[in-house]
């Protein structure tokens, strides 16, 4: 009788631990990846910052993982249509996503409905950059700082304030409005383009007052004089515009936003999966190639761990959340 106890008692200790090691995913045993393709998604069409970041990490990334990066561009409501997708892939290492500001923050205040929710949906796994945006207002304006900027919109505001360009409403560019907006009081009147094209020509050509873009975007512009520079809506100058102050500098303390580029996984990938991933791209980030690119974007480099990323990306959601809500906006 003992015996045969003991049998029984072996039995079911061998059937829970092959359960147990059914369940587990592969990385969790120690042989991740297998060759098989891990999917970049990037939730938004080729050519853009998400899209050429994503291709500057891949190569390196499949050197270093043995195993190949395959892109895979899936655009539409602004990165939202692609992060669904990630948000049901396995949670098993062969999934990562190109988040941003917009797909990661802005997005699940601004549609009625999202298929996925921004912070459950997903596990932070590297964040490789913040844009800040240029104030900029025409060369043949007689705006020359924040001060004046906000004076002036301030005397106009039973017209709707000074005007604002920007490439489509929901766009960063659009929030660093609203964001000004709901910290100093002052009302804006948001006119949206679509592209930075055309919004950069009309505010060259006076039709509008003011936008927010890259430097990438308005720096041809501002060395050729066509552009005023005000200020940055980082916390931290930059480096291709060292003389234009931050708008915190400029009198309104404690504004800090930048567009932010950023690595996420499904909700639910081992740690082990996600810190390999985490280590790795951060040795691609700190290449002299990535880095020249990166400031080329008008990005600063970040060295955030994955739970700091996850903190400021909560902080992010909240933060947005109340400015799309103070200004009413909702997608078109």
């Amino acid at each position: 009788m003992q015996r045969r106890t003991l049998i029984q008692h072996s039995l079911a200790s061998a059937l829970l631990l092959g359960t147990a090691l059914t369940a587990m995913p592969a990385a969790a045993q120690g042989n991740w990846p297998t060759g098989k393709p891990i999917t970049y998604l990037v939730p938004f069409p080729p050519g853009g910052n998400t899209d050429t970041l994503a291709r500057v990490i891949a190569q390196p990334l499949s050197k270093a993982l043995g195993t190949p990066v395959v892109i895979e561009n899936k655009g539409g409501a602004g990165g939202s249509v692609g992060s669904a997708i990630a948000a049901r892939a396995p949670a098993d290492g062969y999934t990562i996503l190109g988040g941003t500001i917009s797909s990661h923050a802005i997005n699940v205040s601004l549609y009625a409905k999202l298929d996925y929710d921004p912070v459950k949906s997903f596990t932070p796994v590297a964040m490789l950059g913040s844009g800040p945006l240029v104030l900029v207002v025409p060369a043949s304006s007689p705006y020359k700082t924040l001060a004046d900027v906000l004076a002036a919109s301030k005397a106009k505001a039973a017209a709707g304030g000074l005007t604002s360009a920007s490439p489509g409403s929901g766009t960063s560019n659009h929030m660093a409005l609203e964001l000004l907006g709901y910290q100093t009081g002052v009302k804006f009147t948001h006119v949206p383009y679509k592209g930075s094209g055309p919004a950069v020509q009309d505010v060259i050509g006076g039709q509008v007052d003011m936008m927010f873009d890259t430097a990438l975007v308005v720096g041809p512009h501002v060395q050729a004089g066509k552009l005023r520079p005000i200020a940055v809506t980082s916390s931290r100058r930059l480096e291709s515009l060292p003389d234009v102050p931050t708008i915190a500098e400029a009198g309104e303390k404690g504004f800090d936003m930048g567009s932010w580029q950023a690595v996420f996984a499904p909700a639910g990938t081992p740690k082990p999966i996600v810190d390999r991933l985490h280590a790795e791209i951060m040795k691609i980030v700190a290449t002299p190639e990535v880095q020249a690119r990166l400031k080329n974007f008008g990005m600063l480099p970040s060295q955030m761990t994955p739970a700091e990323l996850g903190e400021y990306q909560k902080a992010e959601v909240v933060k947005w959340g109340k400015v799309i809500k103070a200004a009413g906006i909702k997608a078109e």
